[in-house]
């Protein structure tokens, strides 16, 4: 997260599911302290966090079933890139076929 704030800026809020990772005191100081809002969804309610849950499904079933890693190292270079291709180069049905990145500003369209 500290990448990304220092990359793109703070996030107005940050949504996540209940797991240990997001109700952790560091992480909800770190929020608090670059005043991001935090929404939580439902316990146990993966339907609330439906995209960033179809996120997940996507990486998953495109990459990582697809080229097991051998460390720990390979695997975050290898969903690094993978990101990178999900935002710049992978057309959104969702978003009428256009890149994320385009979507949302981050790049514009030749």
């Amino acid at each position: 997260v500290k990448e990304c704030i220092e990359q793109y800026g703070c996030p107005e809020i940050i949504n996540s599911d209940q797991g240990v990772q997001y109700t952790s005191k560091k992480w909800v100081e770190l929020l608090e302290e670059k005043g991001i809002r935090i929404s939580m969804d439902g316990k146990g309610r993966c339907k609330d966090n439906i995209w960033i849950e179809r996120f997940w499904r996507s990486i998953k079933q495109e990459y990582i079933y697809l080229n097991p890693a051998d460390t720990v190292s390979e695997l975050r270079q290898g969903i690094g890139k993978w990101i990178k291709f999900y935002n710049y180069e992978r057309p959104h049905q969702s978003i009428t076929k256009l890149l994320p990145a385009m979507e949302y500003g981050i790049v514009v369209a030749a």
